[in-house]
């Protein structure tokens, strides 16, 4: 059939999926969860890649005997179902920098170490495994089932991306001026995010070496959703996986419960919402000045004609709700996560109708900002700062405008001998989020 038939439920992998059903029902249905799609030559170099949601298959699939293409589609499934595209994105929102032809690797070692006992499936000429990529580049001796169990794709790629930035390059680069005649040298950090200034270690260099035969078939796309969306998807996949291979037992496409599993974490945006919208919301008190509502009905008489005693009704305990948001720029705070911060700040006092008192300083406060209750905007404020760092005197200024709750913006690199009377909620960055805090409640910002 051409690749561009209108029916979804064929296509070129069609039969690789029957057969995996036949074999392994529960596991194998996990490929009915997933969009199926074919393309035509030159759309794409490899017989089938994925993108975590849809797994594509070039005209080469066909190509392919029976088993293999079962091989290669049940390969395709569990990078899916394991949320390995997705995946990749975060850890390099997190690190920066992540070699996607590593990762992919690594990815693979692990689903094919999975799939290596089932045969009714090929997986290639020289596919990658887990155990022996761990023995040949690690130095540590597993067997696959206890291997399976223990790593998972993060800290395998950790382990085995010894990558350094190269100096030649960098001093090639600052020597060029860009078309205003500054100085093309980069910061850091963006030398830190451009892999092709980056130079294989020994570790890398085998890996590398190891996949040098095989074509990446991780894709991720670049326009993911929101992280709740994926926090959901990743929860759902993790469910489908175990019962399926309850489901299979002896017959299952897993050789075992692996600790690559995908992951069920909450976004930090979904917590500090959630927090602060229980720090914040209206409490009611008994107010002996205004009587309940069924002494209103009844208009203060029982039935006989007798008055009722006064039953005092309720109201809320306070007029508006106050958020304190401390800000320390006397550390490295990255600019677009100062960003996500402040849109989540304003749209929760907006719904929470709260006042924001926002307090910006280092060792001392440096600027006082109140905002009223749906107008808070972080956009357009200036942050003086660059001193040294003392939580004490922000949070003294803070507790003398009596906030309901506060949420202090740091990377923890400093004293806070002052405690207020208002709950606290510290926002940290992922590098600093091994550091103690004083008192409160930790948010790890991601």
């Amino acid at each position: 059939m051409p690749p561009d038939r209108m029916d979804p439920y064929v296509h070129r992998g069609t039969r690789a999926v029957q057969r995996m059903v036949e074999y392994a029902p529960a596991t194998g249905s996990l490929a009915l969860w997933i969009r199926h799609r074919d393309v035509a030559t030159g759309e794409q170099d490899i017989a089938a890649c994925n993108d975590g949601l849809t797994i594509t298959y070039a005209p080469g699939f066909e190509r392919l005997s029976l088993p293999r293409q079962t091989g290669l589609v049940a390969h395709q499934v569990m990078h899916v179902a394991l949320r390995h595209a997705p995946r990749y994105l975060e850890l390099r929102h997190q690190v920066g920098d992540v070699d996607l032809k590593l990762y992919n690797v690594c990815a693979d070692a692990i689903v094919n170490s999975a799939l290596m006992h089932l045969g009714w499936l090929e997986l290639g000429p020289k596919p990658v495994l887990l155990e022996e990529l761990l023995g040949k580049v690690l130095g540590v001796q597993q067997e696959a089932s206890s291997a399976l169990l223990e790593w998972d794709l993060e800290r395998l790629y950790r382990a085995i991306d010894d990558r350094r930035f190269s100096s030649s390059a960098n001093k090639v680069k600052r020597n060029k001026k860009d078309q205003n005649g500054r100085s093309a040298g980069d910061s850091d950090q963006q030398r830190a995010r451009d892999p092709s200034r980056r130079v294989d270690g020994a570790r890398a260099a085998r890996v590398r070496a190891m996949g040098a035969h095989d074509g990446r078939d991780l894709v991720p796309n670049e326009e993911v959703d929101s992280p709740e969306t994926e926090v959901e998807a990743a929860r759902e996949w993790r469910e489908r996986v175990m019962r399926g291979h309850a489901g299979d037992g002896a017959y299952s496409m897993l050789r075992g419960l692996l600790a690559d599993l995908p992951k069920v974490k909450t976004p930090w945006e979904q917590l500090l919402r959630t927090q602060l919208t229980r720090g914040l919301s209206q409490q009611r008190a008994l107010s002996w000045s205004r009587p309940a509502r069924s002494y209103i009905a009844n208009q203060g008489r029982m039935r006989n004609g007798a008055r009722m005693p006064w039953e005092p009704g309720w109201s809320s305990n306070r007029g508006v709700a106050r958020l304190a948001v401390m800000l320390d720029v006397s550390g490295s705070i990255d600019d677009a996560l100062l960003t996500r911060f402040a849109h989540e700040i304003a749209a929760i006092t907006r719904r929470q109708e709260a006042r924001a008192i926002v307090i910006i300083g280092d060792d001392r406060v440096r600027r006082v900002v109140v905002f009223e209750p749906g107008r808070t905007d972080l956009d357009d404020i200036e942050y003086p700062g660059g001193g040294g760092t003392d939580f004490s005197p922000l949070l003294a200024e803070a507790d003398g405008w009596a906030p309901d709750i506060g949420v202090f913006f740091t990377d923890l690199e400093g004293p806070a001998s002052y405690r207020p009377a208002f709950p606290v909620i510290w926002a940290v960055t992922q590098p600093n989020a091994h550091l103690a805090i004083p008192f409160g409640r930790k948010l790890v910002l991601d």
